[in-house]
């Protein structure tokens, strides 16, 4: 910068004086400071601003962390204490309720951004002080005690989703005891999850399963145990609508028990290919004299058990159904020393259903021996609502169908040798929506 003078006021001096004087003025060297002076408030307001922006985006998004594994922790713990759960996720980040200028709001609104149902919203939000960001004339948004704060704030949405299915369903409409076990050594339900209406208790084995859910109180079932689950509904109780009407004429013929008995009728004693239209009814007791193949049929029994009297009934897209009159004479179940073949439907009504009693009937519907008497080769759902079962022996995946299976009790007991192969791997292929529970949290905003 060149700063003119009026050089003629210098006459009076003497001529090495005014030579130095000129060139004093003439001398450039520092005036930038005066620029650099002037600049600076300006420059370090920038520079805090600007750390200072940093340090709110690296602090907000240790927030959106909190936020988002605090509403994922809501979610999956849906069932109850879903608020605490969320706020002690949020604390082990770092952003505890109610410190400092800490706040976690949780919430499970009907609705949210991205989530139409079971939506639970976590809102992390903190007073952070001012400090170089006053330089450049920014005065925060709020004040807190005097002090001139900026309010940070993360929100995140997740949903409740179904975290796995069940291969053992207790519903025990009747009060019962859902599932017990007394030293099972042997039993084993690997990759299997199970779930009582009522309590569970597996004395001396916990039986392997992955997960045991008990609405009540569970006692020792499933590598996961869990209490105080909420009951499940029964989905499967609808399908008896689509059972045909009974067209046995009261006429129910009955496996001799005492000498003196007319023996079954030859309509009743099955052997071969049989043959059917998709619907086959028949009536009372039937009994394989002989290894018996059924496709593509729903059929149903009509107050009478399955007796496969050694052999093999074996079909595919196949359920055998149980229904008739509610009475302590009739049995509705599968019974004999042979081996149940059935891979159920894959699609239509009956998809998934193995086996079916009708929940219109809970007398002479229990079970003593599945598994083993006969043998269970099943692919697909065993739906006995009202039936206390034992399970004695394995469940096998039939020759035909899918790697997919449930039970479906309103009590079950499981002895030592009691087994399920490994399942829920193929149940959509195989046509099953099985009975679900659990929760997993997955984010959606």
């Amino acid at each position: 910068m060149l700063i003119r003078f009026p050089f003629e006021r210098l006459a009076g001096l003497s001529a090495r004086l005014r030579a130095r004087v000129r060139a004093l003025l003439r001398d450039e060297n520092g005036a930038s400071i005066i620029l650099i002076g002037v600049a600076m408030p300006a420059v370090i307001g920038a520079l805090g601003l600007g750390i200072e922006i940093g340090y709110w985006r690296v602090h907000q998004r240790a927030m959106q962390n909190a936020a988002d594994a605090a509403a994922i922790a809501a979610a999956t713990n849906a069932i109850s204490g879903y608020v605490a759960e969320a706020k002690a996720v949020a604390a082990q980040y770092g952003f505890q309720d109610g410190t400092g200028q800490i706040a976690v709001s949780v919430t499970n609104p009907a609705t949210a951004a991205g989530c139409t149902a079971n939506c639970y919203r976590v809102t992390v939000t903190d007073n952070v002080p001012l400090f170089l960001a006053q330089v450049a004339g920014y005065q925060g948004s709020t004040t807190v005690n005097g002090q001139k704060m900026s309010t940070l704030a993360a929100t995140a949405v997740a949903t409740s989703t179904v975290a796995y299915s069940y291969c053992v369903f207790a519903i025990a409409g009747s009060g019962k005891q859902g599932i017990t076990s007394d030293g099972a050594p042997d039993a084993n339900l690997n990759g299997c999850n199970t779930m009582s209406n009522t309590s569970s208790t597996c004395n001396g084995h916990n039986l392997n399963a992955a997960v045991g859910d008990a609405a009540g109180t569970n006692n020792g079932c499933g590598n996961t145990q869990r209490s105080n689950v909420a009951p499940q509904s029964d989905v499967f109780a609808s399908l008896a609508s689509n059972l045909p009407a009974n067209s046995c004429s009261g006429t129910y013929p009955q496996e001799p028990t005492k000498k003196n008995d007319p023996p079954l009728p030859a309509s009743n004693l099955l052997y071969g290919n049989l043959s059917s239209n998709g619907v086959k009814v028949m009536c009372g007791d039937q009994q394989l004299t002989g290894n018996v193949t059924l496709n593509d049929t729903l059929l149903v029994i009509e107050n009478g058990q399955l007796d496969t009297n050694g052999f093999t009934f074996s079909g595919t897209n196949l359920t055998l159904a149980f229904s008739g009159t509610n009475a302590a004479n009739y049995l509705h179940a599968p019974t004999g020393g042979g081996t149940l073949d059935i891979a159920a439907p894959t699609s239509g009504t009956w998809s998934g259903v193995a086996i079916y009693q009708d929940p219109a009937l809970n007398k002479g519907v229990d079970i003593s021996a599945a598994g083993n008497s006969p043998t269970w080769n099943l692919s697909g759902l065993v739906y006995l609502p009202h039936s206390s079962v034992t399970l004695n022996g394995a469940v096998n995946k039939s020759s035909a169908g899918q790697a997919c299976f449930e039970l479906v009790v309103d009590n079950v007991t499981i002895n030592g040798t009691g087994q399920i192969f490994r399942n829920d791997t193929q149940c959509a292929a195989a046509g099953l929506n099985q009975t679900k529970g659990g929760n997993r949290g997955m984010l959606v905003n």
